[in-house]
C-alpha cells in the first residue's frame, strides 16, 4: 500500500473563539515528525451549535477533535461514552470517533501533572491554592490529589461551587472568597492559575504574592502570553515557575495517539518551537 492509498485521518479543534488555539501548529509538527497521513484545522463553533458540529466531524469522518472553552462542560451529555478522565473533571476537552459514537476524553488533568513534573520535579503538594474552580481546574484538582497533594485552599467567586469540589472529591480543604484570594497564599507551598484571567484578551489577574513562602512554586495554565503577569511577578520574587505551555503540549498527546496511533514526544525543539509561538 502506498502513501497515496492510506485514508487521510482528519481532526480539529473546537471553541469560541479559537483563533488563538496553537492546537493546530502543535498537532501539525506532529503530523510532519511522524509522516501520519492526517490533518488537523480548527473551527469556531458556537455553545448553542456543538451537537450539530459533533454531528458533522460524523458524517464527515473525522476522527476527532479538542474542546476549548467554552465548549468544554457542554460537551459532556453529548457524548456517547465517557471515559473516566472526563467523568471526574466534569468536562470533556478530548473526543474521539468510533463507529460513529462519540467518546469523551479529558487530558487536562494528565497534561498538568506531566508539566509539572517536567518543569518543577521537586513540587511539594503539601497546601496547593487554586485560583479558580471552573474550566480545567477539576481535572487538575484531581490529577494532584491522585499525585499525592495532601491539602487544598480553593479560591473562588462562588464559594458554592468550590464546595462540590471539596465533596465530590472528598479533599481536606479550606474555600476562600475572591477577595480573600492573597490570604489563600500565606501557607501554599504550589499555587495554580486555573483561572483565565491573565489571558490574551481576558481581564488580569489582580494578585498580590507577598505573603507567599519565598520557596512556593506558581504555576500558570494560561500559556498567551507565555510569561503572564502572575509568572513574572513570581520570578522577580524568586519563585520556581511553571508555564502553562507545557500543560498544552503533554495533554495534547492523548488526543494524537488516540487519533493518529502514536504517543508523540515533548521534545525541547518543541516546545521552543511553540514558545516562541506563544510569547
Amino acid at each position: 500500500m502506498t502513501s497515496q492509498d492510506v485514508p487521510l485521518r482528519r481532526a480539529c479543534v473546537l471553541g469560541f473563539p479559537v483563533s488563538q488555539s496553537l492546537s493546530p501548529k502543535l498537532h501539525g509538527w506532529w503530523l510532519q515528525k511522524y509522516q501520519v497521513q492526517g490533518a488537523y484545522t480548527a473551527m469556531a463553533i458556537p455553545v448553542g451549535h456543538l451537537a450539530d458540529a459533533l454531528k458533522m466531524l460524523v458524517d464527515r469522518g473525522f476522527s476527532g477533535c479538542n474542546l476549548t472553552a467554552p465548549l468544554k462542560e457542554a460537551a459532556l451529555s453529548l457524548m456517547q461514552v465517557h471515559d473516566e478522565s472526563c467523568l471526574m473533571s466534569g468536562a470533556v476537552n478530548t473526543v474521539v470517533v468510533r463507529e460513529g459514537r462519540l467518546h469523551g476524553y479529558n487530558s487536562d488533568g494528565f497534561g498538568f501533572i506531566e508539566s509539572l513534573k517536567s518543569q518543577h520535579p521537586k513540587w511539594d503538594g503539601t497546601n496547593v491554592a487554586i485560583l479558580g474552580t471552573g474550566g480545567a481546574s477539576r481535572g487538575i484538582i484531581a490529577s494532584l490529589r491522585g499525585a499525592g497533594a495532601k491539602h487544598f485552599s480553593l479560591v473562588n467567586r462562588t464559594p458554592e461551587k468550590a464546595q462540590k469540589i471539596v465533596k465530590a472529591f472528598s479533599l481536606d480543604a479550606d474555600i476562600y472568597k475572591w477577595e480573600q484570594r492573597n490570604d489563600a497564599l500565606r501557607n501554599a507551598t504550589l499555587v495554580v492559575n486555573c483561572s483565565t484571567l491573565g489571558m490574551v484578551g481576558h481581564p488580569p489577574l489582580a494578585i498580590d504574592l507577598a505573603k507567599l513562602p519565598q520557596t512556593s512554586a506558581v504555576c500558570d495554565i494560561v500559556y498567551r502570553p507565555l510569561t503572564t503577569d502572575l509568572l513574572g511577578q513570581a520570578k522577580r520574587r524568586g519563585h520556581p515557575v511553571i508555564e502553562g505551555l507545557g500543560m498544552l503540549l503533554h495533554q495534547g498527546r492523548l488526543g494524537f495517539a488516540l487519533w493518529y496511533g502514536r504517543d508523540p514526544e515533548v521534545s525541547p525543539e518543541l516546545y521552543k518551537y511553540m514558545g516562541e509561538l506563544a510569547a
